[in-house]
């Protein structure tokens, strides 16, 4: 029977030794376990089914198909499967990129070991974690106003929802707040993410910050 108090993570990323170390340290680290490196996109595609992990950690620059490629395939596949990206790189179009492509967070490999352990554990309680110099290009390119997106679309408890989001609950967090099951979160989500047209819930805060939507 699976251990629900386990996190079980992946890595996807070309460079080996960035990979072992990685493993190592989620290995030695309590409430964690690495069930599976992969060195490609087509390797993770044939055997994260099999691997079953709640968290892939995802490297953007690889030979081949790029992380960014590698997301929107994965994410394609195995919707249930939440994707962080974990990367040197921290140029705008990256981060936004990624985001569109279903990412629930965004981390510099420079990122200490306690913050990246932090990220992947608030990723899997349903949060989206950023680096600190990610978080703030994210809020710098969505200050200015746009008012494309009608706020009237939402239901009030959408709303509700959406505004719990931005202040960073977890989905856990949100239906103790809320007073509704999980599994109501979820629906809620599933709703405002089609009306925003939108894939996660980094891109759903995103927008609801730039068009003032609560």
């Amino acid at each position: 029977m699976r251990n629900i108090s386990i996190i079980r993570v992946a890595i996807l990323d070309d460079d080996e030794e960035f990979r072992e170390i990685l493993s190592v340290l989620l290995n030695k680290s309590d409430g964690f376990k690495c069930v599976a490196t992969y060195a490609s996109c087509d390797e993770a595609l044939k055997k994260i089914e099999e691997d079953l992990p709640d968290i892939l950690l995802l490297d953007i620059e690889m030979p081949g198909k790029s992380g960014i490629e590698s997301l929107k395939e994965i994410k394609t596949a195995f919707p249930t499967v939440e994707v962080m990206m974990l990367t040197v790189y921290s140029d705008n179009e990256k981060i936004f990129q990624s985001l569109r492509g279903g990412a629930v967070g965004y981390l510099l490999k420079k990122s200490p070991a306690d913050k990246l352990l932090e990220a992947i554990r608030e990723a899997y309680e349903g949060g989206a974690p950023f680096s600190g110099e990610v978080a703030r290009k994210v809020l710098q390119y969505f200050q200015t106003p746009a008012g494309q997106v009608n706020p009237s679309l939402l239901s009030d408890r959408e709303k509700e929802v959406l505004e719990s989001l931005i202040e960073g609950h977890s989905t856990k967090a949100i239906a103790d707040k809320l007073f509704v099951s999980f599994h109501t979160v979820r629906f809620h989500l599933h709703n405002i993410y089609t009306k925003l047209h939108v894939n996660s819930r980094s891109e759903a805060v995103a927008k609801a910050i730039k068009n003032k939507l609560v």
